[in-house]
Parts: structure tokens; sequence; C-alpha cells
């Protein structure tokens, strides 16, 4: 069984000058500065339109009528909000007296047509050895991180890995605002919510409150969109105490960065813990740091896929397995977009995990070396 995407959204009348940017499908991002000042992003390049709006007014109307169609409301007192649209476009608007130059609204498009792992071998993203390496880390229920800075590609890579999740696994998305694409028959969807004011108030309700909560839903696998508070500490919790295969993703430009950020995120959020015991718990639930890069060029790639090793001391030690460098040599060698996709010759730690799930052969052809036998184990 398969999950259809939200419908695209035929009827872009009310969006004003806006609404041919709406319906091109090559656009990626909306980004309107000011009644005068709209931009565009379209295959990873910023480029200025010649849309205008009549007025500040007329884009402050618009800011109202996005805001009114997820049930939200653009307060005065905190002129601030982030939305989705009917078809799972992602919006935020921020006006003044915040925004200083008028009403500012931000459009992250949904994708109507999903990447897969092979569709980014092909556009030259990761090679095909670390394409069926990700694949097994999903099928063998790897904990994953995928982290990179804004607009690499995170959640696309999110998407395209959790294709390979097995149907029968019950999976809840924990995000800010929902823009996970899962293809999967069992899977639930949470969102957080803001403290609304006004008419009709609602509590607010974090992302650290619906991971809790997940917990008690009975999952097989957690995936939270995006790790930036309180809610790791419960995440790796989750991670350690038998929801194995779970992924998230995290803003850092490096495998070391992601560590670093998750250590210090994790450490606000339980302070009477000490340093290793957080890096501990960080190191064992943690099995695969995948780092993506968006280039000048607008295009994305893999830069490194690192395996948690285990801890020396007060730190915690990775395995560098695949990266994209300048030089390559023979092996698992691939041509990206300014680089060489390479797998580095250091055989993976999680063998035992692989065999248990009978995949030893796959990962030996993926890789193109001989793995011995070994005995299987979790």
């Amino acid at each position: 069984m398969i999950i259809e995407t939200p419908p695209a959204i035929r009827d872009y009348s009310k969006f004003g000058v806006i609404a041919p940017l709406l319906a091109d499908h090559t656009i990626n991002d909306i980004l309107i500065n000011g009644y005068n000042d709209i931009y565009i992003e379209r295959e990873g390049v910023l480029e200025k339109t010649d849309v205008v709006f009549e007025s500040e007014k007329e884009v402050h109307e618009l800011a109202h009528y996005i805001v009114k169609l997820v049930g939200r409301t653009l307060e005065e007192s905190r002129p601030m909000v982030d939305a989705r649209l009917a078809d799972g476009s992602r919006v935020n608007i921020i006006a003044p007296p915040l925004a200083v130059d008028g009403t500012t609204i931000s459009i992250r498009k949904f994708a109507p047509k999903k990447r897969s792992l092979n569709d980014m071998v092909n556009q030259g993203c990761m090679s095909e050895a670390m394409c069926e390496f990700l694949k097994l880390a999903a099928i063998c229920r790897m904990n994953i991180l995928i982290s990179g800075g804004t607009g690499s590609g995170k959640t696309t890579l999110l998407n395209a890995i959790s294709n390979h999740i097995n149907e029968w696994e019950r999976v809840v998305t924990i995000e800010d605002a929902a823009e996970l694409q899962l293809q999967k028959a069992h899977v639930v969807r949470l969102e957080s919510q803001p403290a609304i004011l006004g008419e009709n108030p609602k509590e607010e309700v974090t992302i650290r409150d619906l991971v809790k909560n997940a917990l008690r839903m009975r999952p097989d696998r957690i995936i939270l969109g995006e790790v930036r508070g309180a809610e790791a500490f419960d995440m790796l919790q989750a991670m350690n105490t038998g929801h194995e295969g779970s992924l998230a993703t995290i803003h850092a430009n490096h495998p070391r960065d992601a560590l670093m950020r998750l250590d210090n995120i994790v450490s606000m959020a339980n302070v009477n813990a000490s340093i290793r015991s957080v890096r501990t718990q960080v190191a064992s639930a943690i099995h695969l740091i995948i780092q993506v890069s968006r280039q000048g060029n607008g295009s994305r790639r893999i830069s490194f896929i690192s395996e948690i090793a285990g801890m020396e001391g007060d730190m915690i030690t990775m395995n560098e397995l695949f990266n994209c460098s300048k030089e390559g040599n023979n092996v698992g060698v691939a041509l990206s977009t300014d680089g060489i996709f390479k797998w580095t010759g250091v055989m993976p730690r999680c063998l035992r995990r692989v065999a248990y799930y009978g995949e030893l052969d796959r990962l030996s052809k993926a890789l193109g070396v001989r793995i011995p036998k070994v005995q299987p184990n979790m």
C-alpha cells in the first residue's frame, strides 16, 4: 500500500501576483522581501523576479489569507507565523514591526516528485556504493543522524532513506511543520503547536512533548524532522531503549560538528548529567552520521558517511566510511559535481548487525570486497 502525497493546490487565484510562481514546479522557493522585492530559487540558484505587488497592504492581506488557511492568526503582539499549505509547502511569515521593510513571506515549495536514493546517484549526489550502503542502513535498523546546512537537502535525503523501511513497521514522524513525505502504509504524523493568543487561544505543544507522547504510541521507529532542543535527550533515550532504526536531522557543517552540537543540546536539556555520560549515551544511540552539503552551483551531494566507533576517554570516536574528495583511488570511485566519491577502505563496524538481517553478501557486493562470514549479532 502506498500513501498518496498531499494534493497540489489547483486554485492559485487568491495568491495574487505570485500565483504563476506557485504553479511553476521548477521553482523551489519563493521569497517575498517586500511588495516590490521578490526572489525565487530554481535549481539551487537565487534570482530576482519582475513580479511586484501593488502595495504593502496587498502583501499583508496575502499573509492573513495564508494563516487563515491553516487556522492560525497573525497577531500584532507576535507578528510571525510558521504555516503549511494544503500541498505541504512550508511558509514562514514575519510582519512589521519585526520585519522593518514590510511583511516578509518565505515559501519552501512542496516537491510533487519525490527523489529516491537511485535518483540521487543519477544526479551525482552520491555513488552507487553509498546508495546501497544507505539502503542497508535503513533495512538493518541503524539509527541515523543527517547533518547539513540550511537548504542542503537533509529532508530530501531523509525521505529517500525512509523508503527502505520495512512495510510492516509502524513509523511516527515528529516535526515543527509537517513536510516529510514518507511513502509508507503505517505512518503517524505529529506536528508541534505554537501558543496561540486571541479569541481561541491554544497552549503550546513542543517537539519534546510530542517525542514523549510518541513513546506511548508503540512506534517501531521515530523520525524527528530536526533536532534543535531539549527533545534530543528524549530521542537518544528512545534510540537506546528499543526504537532502533530511528532518523533525525541536525544543522551542522561536519559530522564532528554535528556531534558537538548534539552534545551541547543534550547537556542543556539534562544539566545534571556529566559530559562523559552524555557522550556515552550519544555514542551508544547513534550509528551513522551522514553529512550533506550544498555546492556553489546549487547542487547537493553527500560529502561524508561516518560511523560512530565508540568512546576513547571522554571523546566519541568515528570512522569515516565514505567521502567525496578531490583525489580518489580505484576502490568504489564515482565522479560527483566537483569531487570523487569513494569508500575509504575502512570496514564498517556494523557487520554483525548486517549479518543478523541476512544482508552481508549485499554489503560485500556494494563495497566490492569479500567479507568473511561473521556471527550475527545486533
